[in-house]
């Protein structure tokens, strides 16, 4: 007879993301993030996929003409390191994760990440 482990549990999160870090996760098999730049010292993943709509449609479409919601899954008991912190009004929820974590958090993503939503410029007349 034989036992099996049970898949861990996970925890789903969004992320906000723009066409080039879109690229490299593309570039990933969708698998991974990309290491932060040097004036990125902190990763964030958020808790909702409202606030995750917000910056990708009034942040990142501004700044560079597409935003991305992105969906994910990490392990739940791995992502108990990060404590929950509160950006803004009591739905605005992100996990901070430095950067030189972001490898080891990579390694505890379950699956592939998706893109869930997309948001781009108007065209211009």
């Amino acid at each position: 007879m034989s036992t099996r482990t049970p898949p861990p549990a996970t925890t789903t999160l969004w992320r906000p993301t723009g066409p080039a870090e879109l690229a490299l996760v593309a570039e990933s098999g969708w698998r991974a993030w990309p290491p932060r730049l040097p004036d990125q010292p902190i990763f964030y993943p958020v808790l909702n996929r409202d606030y995750a709509i917000r910056i990708a449609r009034d942040w990142n479409v501004p700044a560079s003409g597409a935003g991305y919601v992105t969906r994910f899954e990490v392990e739940t008991d791995f992502l108990a390191r990060y404590p929950v912190r509160q950006a803004g009004g009591r739905t605005i929820l992100e996990l901070w994760v430095p950067a030189e974590e972001l490898g080891e958090f990579n390694a505890h993503i379950v699956g592939r990440i998706e893109v869930v939503d997309e948001f781009h410029a108007a065209p211009a007349d």
